[in-house]
């Protein structure tokens, strides 16, 4: 990434980071460039897959889905198809909002959003409980956020 990316096209990236709505004009005066080369720029990191979406960060609190689960899951067995099948099961599942393959005892790790526990607990049996290929499941509830940031360290 290093020899792709010089010192300025890092700032871009950076402020981008922070706020997704500058004006081109806004952003070049952040960079310290002119709006042209600043434009340019932007669409060569958007091509590349330096920057994949703009999005709105939203209150899950005022959405009235602020309770927050990450939930450790394990295949019955291990094999292709039980990962293919779960996977793709999470993309449909919307309060399934970040799905890890990891290594350790779980295989999956979720992270989902409700609105409290009793809709939690009716999500666990309706919704995951119905997916046949998943051996247990293991949850810790957020009591508190510390931190929450959509930033990569650049």
């Amino acid at each position: 990434m290093e020899d792709r990316l010089d010192r300025t096209d890092l700032n871009i990236l950076g402020e981008l980071q922070k706020n997704g709505r500058l004006t081109n004009k806004e952003l070049a005066a952040a960079v310290h460039l002119s709006p042209t080369p600043t434009f340019e720029r932007v669409k060569r990191l958007e091509r590349d897959g330096y920057i994949r979406k703009y999005v709105a960060v939203l209150d899950a609190d005022k959405l009235n889905c602020g309770f927050v689960a990450f939930c450790y899951l394990k295949m019955k067995q291990h094999s292709f198809q039980n990962a293919m099948l779960i996977m793709e099961a999470v993309k449909k599942i919307p309060e399934i909002v970040e799905c890890y393959n990891i290594s350790g005892d779980y295989d999956f790790l979720l992270k989902i959003y409700t609105q409290d526990l009793k809709t939690y607990q009716k999500f666990l049996l309706r919704i995951l409980g119905e997916i046949d290929c998943i051996g247990s499941l293991n949850s810790s509830f957020v009591l508190g956020e510390i931190k929450n940031e959509n930033f990569i360290p650049i």
